[in-house]
């Protein structure tokens, strides 16, 4: 996934049963970075999913007191490689972002003197952000993202003091904010998934302490119920749907820990499985199902920010390295255009 390692080494090709990158076996040219659009292995399985994919891959933002780049990169499947997409109008870590009408939408986060309650949202035929989009109710950072229904859900948060169980719900048509119930716990750094109509919200930090529990929302009656718990307590991990289940990976432990740790939410039986461990400790990491596979991309592994990508074999419960990234992203998240 892209053209570079960790050191900025061309990387391997992806091994046949997780994507399918044909380059070029001429080499000698300025065209050799060239390829096929990733795509999935065309035998049926029960887990078939459609064969031809457009998505579009963003990475976005990550802010330090000594980076506050605000970086965007965009992967081309056509090229095989990543690419610089327009900065973020305003530099913020711990930003939210999300997808919602073929457009990508940054919520909140902070810099080094407060929180923010703006909004910005970018459009990718222009290549451009633009910042006329209502903003929350309250500044808030680590809140999490979720479209559902034609709307976008920001949820929980802290506003610098206290962890937040604000839920607010943006319709894109009247270009506001409404607040929705709130859920039955303070949470930031917390996962959102939204999976057989309903939103799952997943672990976090109440203020106090790291959080296993989960709760799920009804847009119809607009209540929120208590679900199993994680197997163990996280946040800032990474959060995708995938063949049918939810995915977690990595984030912090109570103890403070970078994890690697995985597991899945089974809706069949409403319970939480093991996962194969990533190979790599990912804090912050982004989980994002991009043509078909599932990748955890970026993070922090206690020691240094990553631009390694991992990608998961269901059918083996296997994690392989697969590229990288051109550039760190501190605390910055991926959102997949459908």
């Amino acid at each position: 996934m892209g053209a570079y390692d960790e050191q900025g080494a061309a990387v391997e090709e992806p091994q046949v049963g997780h994507m399918l990158i044909k380059e070029s076996t001429d080499r000698s040219g300025p065209d050799h970075h060239m390829s096929t659009p990733i795509s999935l292995r065309t035998r049926p399985s029960k887990h078939s999913q459609k064969l031809v994919h457009n998505d579009k891959m963003f990475m976005v933002g990550g802010w330090t007191h000594s980076d506050p780049s605000g970086l965007v990169e965009q992967f081309c499947p056509e090229y095989n490689e990543w690419r610089t997409a327009a900065r973020m109008l305003n530099s913020r870590g711990s930003v939210a972002v999300g997808a919602l009408g073929g457009r990508l939408y940054t919520v909140g986060g902070e810099d080094n003197i407060r929180c923010h309650s703006s909004v910005e949202r970018y459009s990718p035929d222009a290549d451009s952000w633009s910042t006329d989009v209502a903003p929350l109710s309250s500044p808030r950072s680590g809140v999490c993202l979720a479209a559902m229904d034609g709307y976008l859900y920001a949820i929980g948060g802290h506003d610098g003091f206290t962890a937040m169980n604000t839920v607010e719900r943006y319709d894109p048509k009247m270009n506001a904010w409404s607040k929705q119930t709130p859920m039955l716990t303070r949470r930031a750094r917390a996962m959102a998934a939204v999976l057989g109509g309903h939103l799952y919200v997943i672990g976090g930090n109440d203020g106090e302490t790291t959080l296993s529990s989960v709760e799920r929302y009804d847009p119809i009656d607009g209540d929120w119920s208590i679900c199993a718990g994680m197997l163990s307590p996280r946040e800032g991990a990474g959060c995708a749907v995938y063949l049918g289940c939810i995915y977690v990976a990595g984030g912090k432990d109570e103890l403070n820990l970078e994890l690697c740790a995985a597991e899945r939410f089974d809706p069949e039986n409403m319970r939480w499985m093991p996962v194969k461990r990533m190979r790599n400790k990912r804090d912050n990491v982004s989980l994002a199902v991009f043509n078909g596979a599932l990748l955890a991309i970026g993070g922090f592994d206690g020691v240094s920010y990553l631009k390694t990508i991992e990608v998961y074999s269901h059918e083996t419960n296997t994690w392989r390295h697969f590229g990288s990234m051109k550039s760190k992203h501190p605390g910055g998240r991926v959102a997949v255009l459908c």
